[in-house]
Formats: structure tokens, sequence, C-alpha cells
């Protein structure tokens, strides 16, 4: 991370300070106050017993001096050790370098001093928003029409999408599309492609058929059909998913994608991610799915993505 402006050892000279100005050095330079010490007396001793007296220093004389010559010592080793950093054409390796911030800064012009501002993980202003999955160590791109989950039952949902609406057949509340991820632990099967597969029709049947309650929000799902299915590389990581198109017996049906991948931390456990679509004009446009898979990324990694190697198969 970039130090923040303020005076700092110049890496030239380091017996003077000089301005980091955030991104480059200046040619603002000055010479650290000296250490002020107080007079010593010469014959006068500040207290009575063994070795105080005339032409003895007194012990708290004593550690004056000592201290005096310590510093010098120290003020000739680091400039020492700055002459052996220099390059053979005279160059100071350390000025092409920022400082090691130690202390609050301070503005050139007033001399007033500042504390850097803390450190953020919030991505840039104008990137996109993140949702974190914290326990498989991985985020996801939040894209324009979605939330993070609010008034959503299950803790691996990761997002929804805005708003909600009356179920087609029973009248409870749905939503047009939401995404999970979890981590596959009820098995010792670790192949991504029988992962998916076999995860599907769970996906499916939760989604559009009966949910926990074991109501049909859709009056059940009538039929479906594999519309994609194939390799993938999430957040850099060899994966697998399967798509299907879901018809139900009432409302437009929808999209229902199962996709897993090892995950980038720990023992690298499978992690599932199901994408749940509703089809038709009000649900969320299908190149969402790819957009949010392309997007996946190792937790506090923005350069390791989706699709690297391999392709998301046909959207159907």
């Amino acid at each position: 991370m970039t130090p923040p402006p303020g005076w700092y050892p110049d890496p030239s000279a380091p017996h003077q300070a000089r301005w980091w100005d955030g991104t480059a050095w200046t040619e603002h330079r000055h010479a650290p106050e000296a250490a002020a010490y107080p007079a010593e007396p010469s014959t006068v001793p500040l207290h009575t017993g063994a070795g105080a007296g005339p032409g003895h220093p007194a012990p708290a004389r004593a550690r004056a001096v000592a201290l005096t010559t310590a510093a010098a010592v120290l003020v000739a080793a680091v400039v020492g050790a700055a002459v052996l950093l220099r390059d053979d054409d005279g160059a100071d390796t350390d000025a092409r370098n920022p400082p090691a911030p130690s202390a609050p800064a301070a503005d050139p012009a007033s001399g007033t001093p500042t504390t850097p501002a803390p450190a953020s993980s919030a991505p840039p202003a104008d990137g996109p928003a993140l949702v974190e999955d914290q326990l498989n160590g991985i985020t996801f791109p939040l894209p324009d029409g979605w939330v993070r989950p609010r008034n959503v039952s299950g803790a691996d949902v990761v997002m929804t999408t805005d708003g909600t609406y009356r179920c087609p057949a029973d009248g409870g509340v749905c939503r047009h599309g939401l995404v999970l991820s979890r981590t596959v632990t009820a098995t010792a099967e670790t192949s991504p492609e029988v992962l998916a597969r076999e995860d599907i029709e769970e996906a499916a049947e939760s989604a559009y058929d009966h949910d926990t309650l074991d109501s049909k929000p859709f009056g059940g799902m009538t039929s479906h059909e594999t519309v994609g299915s194939g390799p993938v590389a999430v957040a850099g990581r060899a994966g697998y998913y399967v798509r299907w198109r879901v018809t139900t017996a009432e409302g437009p049906g929808g999209y229902v994608q199962s996709m897993v991948f090892p995950s980038t931390v720990g023992t690298e456990s499978p992690v599932l991610v199901r994408y749940v679509f509703d089809a038709g004009e009000e649900g969320p446009p299908l190149a969402d799915m790819d957009l949010i898979t392309k997007g996946i990324r190792p937790a506090g990694d923005e350069g390791t993505g989706g699709g690297v190697g391999s392709g998301i198969g046909p959207s159907g």
C-alpha cells in the first residue's frame, strides 16, 4: 500500500527528513530538531553519597552523556547503511521507493500533523458492488437489479432480485431470482461434474416444485430440459455446470443452474453455487447468470475470475 503524505527519512540522506506527497518524493527537506539536553554542571554534585562530589559526575549526568553517545553511534550506523544501499552509478536505491509510514504525517506548508485514514476493504466508488461469501472465501458481483439478501430464509443465499411478487399458485411471496452458495459436505465425492449433475434435480424441485414448507408456489414442476452443461472456470478453478429450463403448472417457469468448483481456501472442499431465474419478461436477464459466474473472485483478489480456458455453455 502507498504510504500517506508526510515527513519521512530521506532515502538519499537519512540524517534529513523529506516530504512524501503520497505518490513521489518532493524537494522539501529539513533537518530534524536536535534533542535538547540540560546543561551539564561542572563540579557541583547533584546528591551526596559515594561517588558524588567535585570531579565526579552525578548519575543523572552520566546517563545523559551515555544517551548522547548512543544516539551518535546510531546516527552513524544509519548513515553507513544508507551509503551501502546506493547503486554503482550513485543513484540511491531507496529514493525510487515509497517510505514505510511510522508516524502521523504533516503538511509541508503548515507543519500541522495529520492522521492517515484507515484502510478500507470496500470496493472503489466507480467499481462494481460485491457480495462476499466469507465461509468459502469468494466474492460475487452484484449486477443491476440485484440486492443483498434481506427477509430471506436460508443463510446460504448471497443475493436476490430487488422486490417481491405474489406467487402464481398459492399467493405466497416469491422473488424473480436468487443465487445461493454453499459448501458440499454431505458426500465424499469431489468431482465438480458429478456433484453438479446430482444437484440439479434437487435445485429445480426446491425452486419450482415444492418449497421447504412443502407448499407449491407454482403449482408444481411439470417438465424440464437441459439447455446447457459443461466445464467452466470459476475464480481460476476448473468447475462444471448444468442448466435446466423448467416448466411449471402455473406461471412462466424458469431456469435453474447448479455449478460446482473447488474452493480457493482451506481444504479446497467443493463449492456449490445455485442460480434460480424466473422465465418471462419479469424474470432477470439470463445473461446475468454468465455475468455473475465470470465475476466470481477469490476474496481479496480482483484479478482471478471465471471463464479462463473455458466458457459457459449455451444460454438456452
